[in-house]
């Protein structure tokens, strides 16, 4: 499904969701348009990129793809890194702390990558965009150490990774209407993934001196309106999430033993 969250002066956002069939965990993939360029965020692996090249395809010439962006290095966000850089020749722009493990997910890395990756530094940068620009925003440890996300200044529109995921089994895409409902489906996941209040807090206070109309999550549903992000911003920066929660249970010598399947018998 796509869902068109910005269409304006020839500049476009679009969401992709439900590509993931079967049992892998389903993720939003974006696509901005701006006149003759294109960007693509968070690709996915193997499960997302048949339908998500097919769909693009429809609207633009592949091949003149500008940029492939990653928040971070996860298998829901780019494992299909091989096939994005042999189709297409958009420059590949991630954190510096996983430009150097891109090679284990490209075969015949140096053929495909000869000045294509452009390394993020900690504090961020600019990335031209035709007369525009996209803003990689520092998000280190929410929840990867070399964690970014990305700001399109037209639209206004945030790409925020795994902050504001949802765990939502229907309506992927779909704007969030009632806060303190939606809470339940990503209070679990924002507590184990992110890494302290003191993280949550500091980005909360960046992205409050943006001006920013719509914040858009890797997983689920996005957070549309001024008033809407204010509550998500007020909930998301008072979470004791991370290492706050933690304490010695969590780190004991294991009891349990293993219930391994049986193996089936070679023929």
């Amino acid at each position: 499904m796509s869902v068109v969250l910005y269409d304006a002066n020839g500049h476009t956002v679009r969401l992709f969701t439900d590509l993931v069939t079967g049992e892998g965990i389903q993720s939003n993939q974006f696509f901005i348009t701006h006149g003759k360029h294109a960007a693509l965020f968070d690709p996915g692996g193997q499960l997302t990129y048949q339908p998500l090249y097919s769909a693009l395809s429809k609207l633009i010439s592949i091949k003149n793809l500008d940029y492939v962006i990653a928040t971070h290095q996860d298998p829901d966000i780019i494992t299909s890194l091989d096939k994005w850089l042999m189709y297409t020749s958009a420059h590949v722009a991630i954190s510096r702390l996983w430009d150097r493990f891109l090679p284990h997910l490209v075969p015949g890395y140096r053929g495909h990558e000869q000045g294509r990756i452009v390394s993020i530094p900690d504090q961020g940068i600019r990335l031209p965009f035709g007369d525009s620009e996209i803003v990689a925003l520092p998000a280190h440890f929410l929840h990867s150490v070399g964690n970014f996300h990305f700001y399109d200044p037209i639209s206004k529109v945030l790409f925020s990774g795994d902050v504001g995921a949802s765990l939502t089994d229907d309506e992927h895409g779909r704007a969030v209407r009632d806060f303190d409902k939606h809470v339940k489906k990503m209070q679990g996941f924002h507590e184990r993934y992110m890494v302290s209040n003191r993280a949550s807090r500091l980005w909360a206070n960046m992205v409050r001196s943006l001006d920013v109309e719509m914040i858009v999550p890797q997983h689920g549903r996005p957070f549309i309106g001024k008033a809407m992000i204010e509550r998500f911003l007020n909930w998301f920066e008072q979470l004791e999430c991370g290492i706050d929660l933690v304490n010695q249970n969590f780190y004991r010598i294991p009891q349990a033993t293993a219930k391994v399947p049986t193996r089936p018998q070679a023929a």
